[in-house]
């Protein structure tokens, strides 16, 4: 998509949050001035000071009154973003896993017609990763399931599982995404929408910071959310095959060309 001259894509910065006081300010301030017209954290019901912080910082905040899951903030985050008729809405996770200082790069990708969802890929190299703080376990995990779904969808993607992601308006608008799951897995699934509707993805490397204040899950749901994706691709492959049929893949507008 081009731009009249001095015009810039309008763009959104959505954070989902949870818990996330002592990471959210490095964050925020890693997002160059000037690049985003607005940052929006859904609060999924923290028990520390990140609505607070988030407030004295300028963000615009909304509160879940009672945690209603990663999957569920995003969707709370989308529908805001969308209320504003943005161009590009970039999801930042505020646990400065992700280096923020991206996002103009981002922004760019997306505004050039390059790409129309872009990932941050946290998997330059094994060692990379894994010195940046990659759990080895999280790391045997990420490529396993990233590589399967590469050869299942057809993409070839770094990081299937990245928390650094932008989309064009236009995305939001045709996936339904209203209808995914309120857990995690609702990345997976997104993505997988996206391949349905012919969206164009890549993605960009971004250093991987893993330390005790960054969020992530724990073994046994780590076990859940991989079983869940792997499920996500089947609905895929038995949509394409046209033997069932799925409501994640029923469009809310016509997808685009």
């Amino acid at each position: 998509m081009w731009y009249p001259a001095g015009a810039m894509p309008k763009t959104i910065v959505v954070m989902p949050a949870y818990n996330a006081e002592a990471t959210l300010e490095a964050t925020y301030r890693d997002i160059p001035g000037g690049s985003v017209d607005e940052v929006i954290l859904v609060d999924d019901a923290s028990r520390d000071n990140t609505v607070a912080l988030a407030r004295d910082l300028g963000i615009t905040v909304i509160e879940h009154e009672r945690n209603q899951g990663y999957g569920a903030n995003q969707k709370t985050c989308y529908r805001a973003a969308l209320e504003r008729d943005p161009d590009v809405v970039i999801m930042v996770h505020p646990d400065y896993q992700y280096d923020a200082r991206l996002v103009p790069v981002f922004v760019e990708f997306l505004e050039l017609g390059i790409c129309d969802v872009l990932l941050g890929s946290r998997i330059r190299t094994r060692r990379e990763a894994l010195r940046g703080g990659m759990p080895p376990y999280k790391y045997l995990a990420n490529r396993v399931l990233t590589t399967f779904e590469n050869i299942a969808l057809g993409q070839n993607l770094g990081d299937f599982h990245s928390g650094f992601r932008g989309y064009t308006a236009q995305v939001l608008k045709t996936i339904p995404w209203q209808r995914n799951s309120d857990d995690f897995v609702f990345d997976s699934q997104f993505l997988v929408q996206a391949v349905h509707f012919g969206f164009r993805m890549g993605d960009v490397p971004v250093p991987v910071r893993y330390f005790s204040e960054a969020s992530s899950i724990d073994f046994p749901r780590s076990v859940k959310y991989g079983l869940q994706t792997v499920w996500a691709v089947g609905q895929y492959a038995l949509q394409k095959s046209r033997l069932f049929r799925f409501g994640l893949f029923e469009a809310k507008e016509a997808p685009p060309g």
